[in-house]
């Protein structure tokens, strides 16, 4: 009894800086019932919504990305790790040439065109050390011309961190190109996003933000359906606001998108669990990625590819509650 009594002191002292309680909480509240967004049917692989999380892998051809910036710079290497992501299990591929990390500097078209083309092509044309790759990939950039010419290289989908208000041309070349579209929440640039911080009602304002979002995609000629959200996290967020996003992602599935959440590696996790470098951030990366799940995400954008798929598949297993899902497991065990 001394020995309870003793916990007991521990847990009621326990402080709670990160939300774990009200994250907890999320449990004993089960997202209540909404309809689920229509499949994507992106070459060889449909996105079917709810069944399970997809995993989208990144794949940074820059030189200055905030985790793994300049590894993967050259065509070489950028296609020697895009086939290390697929074997690991992603569903998707990322694609992007531009930094955002807080602070980037903004490249010339030219140069974001000369990361980003090739390394598509390769992908899909394959060279004599490596086969072509059929995985649908999306193009993370906020540039019409790039967007465009990916789509003509062989990407499938446009990744805009933007949501499309950096060129107010995006959503009509979207709508011609007949793609998908993720439309993330920003405030202002890289450069100057994290001064942008301040908000009345955060997940208020994010709702409205993509709620003007979509309604603007839809007028332009761009299906619901072919839409998703991404709250953002990382970009003109606190550490804190980080976490009210995690606790808070179910209020956004009645905006009738499939949801994207981008944890990985981020300045957030590295800040509350005291780990600097971004490669030592994989345990708290999966952490957020099991709680975007029981949020209710469609998918997690992660670097940690082959780490990322196995926590994803324990955590639909707990949350998504499909049988089939458990068939292969044996009834029994420790």
């Amino acid at each position: 009894m001394a020995g309870l009594t003793h916990l007991s002191v521990v847990v009621l002292k326990f402080s709670d800086p990160c939300g774990l309680h009200s994250f907890l909480s999320m449990y004993n509240h089960p997202i209540p019932p909404h309809p689920t967004p229509e499949p994507w049917h992106i070459r060889d692989t449909i996105f079917q919504w709810g069944y399970r999380t997809y995993v989208m892998g990144v794949l940074n051809v820059t030189p200055d990305s905030f985790s793994d910036g300049g590894k993967y710079h050259s065509l070489p290497s950028a296609l020697t790790h895009a086939h290390r992501l697929v074997a690991a299990g992603a569903d998707l591929l990322d694609v992007g040439g531009q930094s955002t990390r807080p602070g980037a500097v903004t490249i010339s078209l030219e140069e974001e065109l000369e990361r980003v083309i090739p390394i598509i092509q390769a992908i899909r044309q394959g060279t004599n050390e490596f086969p072509p790759l059929s995985i649908p990939i999306s193009v993370d950039t906020t540039r019409v011309a790039v967007a465009q010419a990916a789509i003509a290289a062989g990407a499938d989908m446009v990744n805009d961190i933007s949501a499309a208000t950096f060129e107010a041309e995006m959503l009509t070349a979207i709508a011609q190109l007949a793609v998908p579209l993720i439309l993330m929440h920003i405030r202002g640039t890289p450069q100057t996003m994290q001064h942008l911080t301040d908000y009345p009602d955060l997940i208020n304002h994010i709702y409205d933000f993509m709620a003007e979002r979509i309604e603007a995609a839809i007028v332009h000629g761009i299906p619901k359906t072919r839409l998703m959200m991404d709250p953002g996290i990382g970009f003109a967020k606190t550490y804190d606001q980080n976490i009210q996003i995690l606790q808070h992602l179910p209020q956004f599935i009645s905006l009738g998108c499939a949801i994207l959440v981008g944890p990985s590696r981020k300045s957030f996790i590295g800040h509350f669990l005291n780990q600097p470098h971004p490669n030592d951030r994989i345990w708290g990366t999966a952490t957020a990625c099991c709680a975007a799940i029981a949020g209710g995400a469609h998918m997690v954008r992660v670097h940690d590819v082959w780490e990322m798929v196995q926590v994803c598949r324990m955590a639909d297993i707990i949350w998504k509650s499909k049988p089939d899902a458990m068939e292969a497991s044996p009834s029994v065990g420790i």
